[in-house]
C-alpha cells in the first residue's frame, strides 16, 4: 500500500497483480428454482420439471434449519406457498431403503429413506402403497441428483411428492428419528420473483463503476486529457515523456503483454485448482484487502482533495517516505481498519457492503493505472480474455471433469471463497442467495470504455457522435 507523496505516484505492479486476480473471479453458478431435463423424454406420470424444494423441519416442536432439496420428475406437484403446505410427521421405513413393502407404519407420514437398492420410482410406489403422504430420499453425497424415470416406467402413477435432500441434512434427521425424537416436515417450492431487483442494483453498480472510472481523471482528479489518439496507434502528445510519467505512473498494456498475461493467469488458475486450500484462500483474501485499502485510500484522497484543495496541499515528513500528504496519513488507518473489519466479519449478512465498497474502489483505481493505448491492443486483450473465459468455464470440464473457473471461484471445502466479485443479497427472493458479478466482467470492458472516453476527448468529439456513450450502452445491454 502506498501513502500519497507530493506527486502521488501509483505502483503499476499493483495494477498488474490486481488484474491477474480479477481474471480469477469467474461467473458463479446460479441455483435456479426449476429446470428441465432434456436428456429424458417425458412420459405420462413422469413429466414434472425439477424444482428446488424448501424442507422446513421441527424437532420436538422446535424449528430446525431449513433444508433445500430437489423434486423428482414424477410425483405430485409441491405447494408454491408455505400456507398451502401441510406440516406432517416424518417416519423411518423398514427396510431403510424401502425397496420392498414397508413393515413400519407410514400412514399420513413423510417417509424418510436411503438412496440405493432399487429405482427411485420403486421407492415411491412402495411409500404410496403404505399410505405415506410424501417421500424424502437421503442422497449418498451433498450434491442433489436428478431423479428420473426408468425406461420401463411407461404407466407410472405416483401421487405423492418425492424429494431428495443432501446426505448430511438427511442423516441428521434420520439420527434424530432413531433416537426417538418427533420430527415434522413441511415441503413447498416457492416461485422466484419475475423481476430480480437485486440483479438490477448489481447491474447499476457494474455500469456505474465503469462510467465513474472513465470520468474520474477529468472530473474528480481534474487531470487534463492531453493524449492524442488515432484508431490504431497512439502518437506522442505535448506532455508525453518523463514529466508526464513522473506525475502519475501509468501501466500501458501491449498486445504481446495481453497474450502473455492470459497465459500466466491460466497457469495461476491451474495452480489454484490443484492446490486450493484454506491458506490459499486466506492469501487471496489478504491480497484483496491490500488492494482494497490502496484503492479506497486513493479514491478518498482524490475526492477530499477535490472538495478542499488546501487539504490536498498540506504535507508532512515521514521516515522512509519523505514528504507525503497529511490527508493521506489520516486516511490510511481508516481504510486499513475498514478492510480488517470486513475480513473479520466477512461471513456476516452485511459483509457484502464492505466487500462491494472495497471492490469498487479497487476497480476504479486499477482503471486509472492500467490503460489501453489503442484499438489494436484493446482487440487483442478482450479477445484473449474472451477465449480465456470460454475455455476455463465451458471447455475445461471436458478435460478436468469440472469447470476449473467455477471450482476456483467457489473456494475450498472450508467455505472460504475468492472475494474478487461484487455481490448483493436477493432480498425479495424466497430462496435467498446472492447475485454476483466477477471483477473481470467489469475491468476488461471498463478498459475499453475508458479508452473510448479519452479518445473522444482528445478528438473533441461530442457525446452523441463519439464512442464513449455507445460503448457504455452496449456494455449495459
Amino acid at each position: 500500500m502506498a501513502i500519497h507523496r507530493r506527486r502521488e505516484p501509483l505502483l503499476p505492479a499493483l495494477a498488474a497483480a490486481a488484474l491477474l486476480l480479477l481474471l480469477l473471479a469467474g461467473p458463479a453458478a446460479a441455483d435456479d428454482a426449476s429446470s428441465d431435463d432434456r436428456g429424458h423424454d417425458a412420459s405420462p406420470g413422469c413429466n414434472n420439471k425439477f424444482q428446488l424444494v424448501k424442507v422446513k423441519n421441527w424437532v420436538n416442536g422446535t424449528q430446525g434449519t431449513t433444508v433445500v432439496g430437489l423434486s423428482a420428475r414424477f410425483g405430485s406437484p409441491l405447494p408454491r406457498t408455505i400456507n398451502e403446505a401441510h406440516r406432517t410427521f416424518a417416519a423411518l421405513t423398514s427396510p431403510p431403503d424401502l425397496c420392498s413393502n414397508s413393515t413400519s407404519k407410514l400412514t399420513n407420514s413423510i417417509a424418510l429413506v436411503a438412496r440405493g437398492g432399487c429405482p427411485f420410482t420403486a421407492k415411491a410406489e412402495f411409500a404410496q402403497a403404505a399410505g405415506a403422504a410424501g417421500l424424502v430420499i437421503i442422497n449418498d453425497d451433498e450434491e442433489l441428483y436428478k431423479m428420473v424415470c426408468g425406461d420401463n416406467d411407461t404407466s407410472l402413477n405416483v401421487t405423492i411428492p418425492v424429494v431428495m435432500v443432501p446426505h448430511s441434512a438427511g442423516k441428521n434427521l434420520k439420527d434424530l428419528l432413531d433416537h426417538g425424537a418427533r420430527v415434522e416436515m413441511q415441503l413447498y417450492s416457492p416461485n422466484r420473483p419475475v423481476v430480480d431487483l437485486s440483479a438490477c442494483f448489481l447491474w447499476l453498480m457494474a455500469v456505474g463503476t465503469i462510467v465513474c472510472a472513465s470520468l474520474w481523471s477529468e472530473f474528480v482528479a481534474c487531470e487534463q486529457i492531453d493524449e492524442h489518439y488515432n484508431q490504431l496507434t497512439r502518437q506522442p502528445g505535448p506532455n508525453s515523456g518523463t514529466n508526464n510519467t513522473q506525475d502519475k505512473e501509468i501501466l500501458e498494456i501491449t498486445a504481446k503483454g495481453a497474450g502473455v498475461f492470459v497465459i500466466v493467469a491460466s497457469v495461476f488458475l491451474l495452480l489454484l485448482f490443484y492446490f486450493m486450500s484454506s491458506w490459499v484462500a486466506w492469501l487471496l483474501i489478504v491480497l484483496f484487502c491490500i488492494g482494497g485499502i490502496e484503492g479506497m485510500h486513493v479514491c478518498l484522497v482524490t475526492i477530499i482533495s477535490r472538495i478542499n484543495k488546501d487539504w490536498g496541499n498540506n504535507t508532512v515528513q515521514l521516515p522512509f517516505y519523505g514528504e507525503v500528504l497529511a490527508l493521506s496519513v489520516g486516511i490510511v488507518p481508516f481504510c486499513t481498519v475498514f478492510a480488517i473489519l470486513w475480513a473479520v466479519y466477512r461471513h456476516s449478512s452485511f459483509a457484502w457492503i464492505g466487500q462491494d465498497i472495497l471492490g469498487i474502489c479497487l476497480m476504479i483505481t486499477v482503471l486509472q493505472m492500467a490503460r489501453l493505448p489503442n484499438i489494436r491492443v484493446a482487440s487483442a486483450l478482450l479477445s484473449a480474455a474472451f477465449v480465456y473465459d470460454i475455455f476455463w468455464v465451458f471447455i475445461s470440464p471436458l478435460i478436468f471433469h469440472e469447470s476449473v473457473m467455477i471450482a476456483v471461484a467457489s473456494g475450498d471445502s472450508s467455505g472460504e471463497a475468492i472475494p474478487m466479485l461484487l455481490r448483493i443479497p436477493r432480498f425479495f427472493d424466497p430462496w435467498g442467495g446472492y447475485d454476483m458479478i466477477g471483477f473481470g466482467d467489469i475491468i476488461f470492458p471498463g478498459l475499453l470504455v475508458a479508452f473510448s472516453y479519452r479518445f473522444d476527448r482528445a478528438g473533441k468529439k461530442g457525446i452523441l457522435n463519439g464512442y464513449f456513450l455507445w460503448l457504455t450502452v452496449g456494455y449495459a445491454v
